[in-house]
């Protein structure tokens, strides 16, 4: 009699969040609403399953620096706009995580010491044994670096389980599925089949070979369905994992 697939809990995780999430429904800046029902259910998701959190930010909702390049900023001044954007958005964050009881931390790759530890393996190490979450911005505090890469860098940094991802959609697909009603699903990926495929838009590249070269899983998945961050940790097979 053949056994049924039971869920894991992984124990350290890294979440992933885009600038452009923590606008919520505006077009600039942070949307404390949309912030606090994600506070909300992560404080949901810690007292359920016990995860130890970290959380690398964007800053796309205030500043993109490859975009502003073009109009005559440097290409590297624009990208430290980008990691102080990442700050205010962490700041946002780790402040209303404490106002949902949750016990959290705000650390920066970029000198802010008025408004941010700096980044350390061990002190966030520390954090996450006492149950804190570590939110991490700044990037990886050097210019040219998505704030992909970073996310990998840190979740290897504190030996994190697993990359999750949270995006708009529901994983990854072969095409738009915006423009492609036919569009199919990837349930899972190769790292090798990511990084040969221009089509598939996962992470930047530098961030998937650091990934494949160090065995770290990445999950993509669906944000704005509520209870998904808890699934994923739980190990459900929702998203997209690339391995």
């Amino acid at each position: 009699m053949q056994t049924p697939p039971t869920t894991q809990t992984h124990k350290r995780v890294l979440l992933k969040l885009s600038g452009e999430q923590f606008a919520g429904d505006r077009e600039y800046g942070v949307d404390p609403i949309f912030v606090n029902k994600l506070a909300q259910e992560l404080a949901e998701t810690i007292a359920a399953t016990n995860v130890q959190l970290a959380i690398i930010v964007g800053g796309g909702n205030i500043m993109r620096g490859a975009s502003v390049a073009k109009s005559g900023i440097e290409r590297a001044t624009g990208d430290y706009m980008g990691m102080l954007a990442t700050l205010i958005n962490g700041m946002a964050l780790v402040d209303i995580l404490k106002a949902n009881g949750v016990p959290a931390r705000l650390q920066t790759r970029v000198r802010s010491d008025q408004v941010a530890e700096p980044f350390t393996r061990g002190r966030g190490l520390r954090h996450l044994e006492k149950g804190r979450v570590v939110v991490v911005a700044g990037g990886t505090g050097t210019p040219y670096v998505t704030t992909d890469t970073a996310a990998v860098t840190t979740a290897l940094e504190l030996e994190c389980d697993m990359v999750i991802k949270a995006t708009k959609v529901d994983g990854v697909y072969d095409k738009d599925p915006k423009n492609h009603p036919e569009a199919v699903k990837h349930d899972n990926l190769t790292f090798g089949k990511v990084l040969s495929d221009p089509e598939m838009n996962v992470m930047d590249n530098a961030a998937i070979s650091l990934a494949m070269d160090n065995h770290l899983p990445i999950v993509i998945f669906d944000l704005l369905t509520r209870g998904n961050i808890r699934r994923v940790i739980e190990g459900e097979n929702i998203g997209t994992k690339v391995s």
